[in-house]
């Protein structure tokens, strides 16, 4: 029995078992860390997750199934030094992907039967 895209990430996430991909503080959001999630997930050998090696079509995957972007805000500071230690954090969050769907949530496990392909 084949599992579905939300299905399948969900067993991801809720494994335990990669470092590139987990939940949100909240559990309302996926987080990936693109560059590792291309080697630790879509660069498995003989074992894919995916059927896929490329991260552009697993996001087309998120997306068909109602997946949006997320943007990480930061709050910015007025002086001009933490200005500059905050823009250092930021670039270091860039490589991480937040995707957001009302059915995918941590807390409430039953809305993942209403997770459709669009």
């Amino acid at each position: 029995l084949s599992l579905r895209f939300p299905q399948k990430l969900w067993k991801m996430l809720e494994s335990g078992k990669f470092q590139s991909i987990w939940w949100s503080e909240s559990g309302k959001c996926v987080a990936i860390n693109k560059d590792l999630f291309e080697v630790e997930v879509l660069g498995r050998e003989g074992q894919q997750v995916f059927h896929t090696q490329k991260i552009k079509s697993f996001m087309r995957q998120l997306n068909a199934y109602g997946f949006i972007k997320m943007q990480r805000n930061f709050q910015r500071s007025a002086s001009l030094p933490e200005f500059l230690a905050e823009e250092a954090a930021a670039s270091a969050h860039s490589q991480i992907l937040y995707y957001y769907n009302p059915s995918f949530n941590r807390e409430h496990p039953w809305l993942l039967e209403t997770c459709k392909r669009r």
